[in-house]
């Protein structure tokens, strides 16, 4: 994790470490991160945090699966972070059981890939690719895409669910 600044991100701090739901445990540090972000930022401030954060996790993310050889490492948990920190500048101020439900709403899209989600994690992941033959850049941008889009569907449910409750 050491090895590379990009590793350190990509990891999320060492939040994709653990051997069990990774992505779950980044998207738990996110909320905190993002709980603590707002006593130091205003919410302009997060939202072009949020806006760099995206090329620059590209980047790390390019970088981490580029050196571990898998186009989609599971310790590669900053796609997590960013997308739950979009939903969460989009639904705030909001009590913590409206963050709960975010949170899980998140989790099912992410982890359960229905749909459009399904779709985008196809999009740009090159499945059965010997390392020297694949598109790095692509595979970083997909880390990404298909955590975005089950952001997308996080926010499209609740945005239904506000104006009809």
């Amino acid at each position: 994790m050491f090895a590379h600044p990009a590793h350190l991100l990509a990891m999320g701090f060492g939040s994709g470490l653990p051997r069990w739901a990774p992505g779950t445990v980044g998207t738990l540090w996110g909320w905190a991160a993002y709980l603590i972000m707002q006593h130091w930022l205003s919410t302009a401030a997060i939202g072009w945090l949020i806006l760099v954060s995206l090329p620059v996790g590209w980047w790390a993310c390019t970088v981490t699966a580029r050196r571990l050889g898998v186009a989609d490492p599971s310790c590669v948990v900053w796609d997590e972070i960013v997308a739950f920190w979009l939903i969460l500048w989009l639904v705030m101020p909001a009590g913590l059981l409206a963050q709960a439900i975010a949170f899980a709403l998140f989790r099912y899209f992410d982890a359960a890939k229905p749909g459009p989600v399904a779709w985008a994690d196809q999009l740009f992941k090159q499945r059965d690719t010997q390392p020297e033959a694949m598109r790095w850049a692509a595979a970083g941008f997909g880390i990404l895409f298909d955590d975005l889009v089950a952001a997308f569907c996080a926010l499209l449910v609740i945005a239904a669910w506000r104006t009809w409750f």
